[in-house]
């Protein structure tokens, strides 16, 4: 599933290419996604403006001067640049954005988790129902250490759940809590309530470390991710727990240990986690 590395990746890798540019034409090929895409998105979009493009959580928000476009990109979804005169449409292409004859902002989705809504007129995005709910984002000085304790003070559930959980803090999905955890020194079933504040502060720079980390390197090739450009990210060769259960710990040598915790899977080191 692309995260917020990916994600942000994406919003990178596109944005030279439509930022500031008119949308010409809309093209859906298929509108039945995790909700339904609106029937006359087209005309909604017709002849716009594309303002800029944000990123809040795993959410793209497309700023026109009608309204705000919003895209998630689900468990297989990517938004690719291409030129429609050279790339032929493929299976599972279900939306095309038209910036000019030569250029469009294709958004492939195998599985069709994704999501592609519209949001009339210029009230604050952040409002949106799907947005309103969501915590600081990791990377900016709304994530502290002393946020994150109070946060996570009388918790029962463990650590991992915690900071995936979006209201508490957004972006930090399996694979990235899997390796700041590891970085950190801190046991996945450890109760998020036990956290001291030093504990607070480790794990704040490392979820940090390795989601800017992660952005830098490309972002996470696990199964179908591809950046803005269509091309892999790198930062799969540089994992140190995350679907190396079994193996041995690159830090102290000792086997890994794999288990379940939320039906997903959870790597750590007995032995530098505690």
């Amino acid at each position: 599933m692309p995260e917020l590395p990916e994600v942000e990746t994406t919003r990178r890798g596109i944005t030279p290419h439509v930022e500031g540019r008119q949308l010409t034409d809309v093209i859906v090929r298929q509108f039945q996604l995790r909700w339904p895409v609106p029937s006359d998105l087209a005309n909604k979009l017709a002849h716009q403006k594309l303002q800029r493009i944000d990123r809040r959580g795993k959410y793209l928000l497309f700023r026109f001067k009608y309204g705000y476009l919003l895209i998630h990109l689900g468990m297989s979804g990517s938004l690719r640049i291409v030129n429609p005169e050279i790339t032929p449409v493929m299976p599972h292409d279900h939306v095309d954005f038209f910036f000019g004859r030569h250029c469009v902002m294709r958004y492939h989705d195998p599985r069709r988790f994704g999501a592609i809504l519209w949001q009339d007129g210029k009230d604050n995005i952040e409002k949106h129902p799907l947005l309103s709910h969501l915590g600081p984002e990791p990377l900016t000085e709304n994530f502290t250490a002393d946020y994150l304790f109070q946060q996570s003070r009388k918790r029962t559930k463990d650590v991992k759940s915690f900071i995936m959980d979006n209201t508490v803090v957004v972006g930090v999905g399996n694979i990235y809590a899997n390796e700041a955890l590891f970085r950190a020194g801190i046991r996945p079933t450890k109760a998020a309530g036990r956290l001291t504040k030093k504990n607070c502060a480790v794990l704040v720079d490392e979820i940090r470390r390795i989601l800017q980390h992660a952005i830098n390197q490309g972002g996470t090739t696990l199964r179908d991710f591809v950046n803005g450009d269509g091309k892999p990210g790198y930062f799969k060769q540089q994992l140190n727990v995350y679907g190396r259960g079994g193996e041995a710990c690159k830090q102290c040598g000792e086997l890994l240990q794999q288990i379940r915790q939320g039906q997903r899977t959870t790597v750590y080191c007995p032995k530098c986690q505690f």
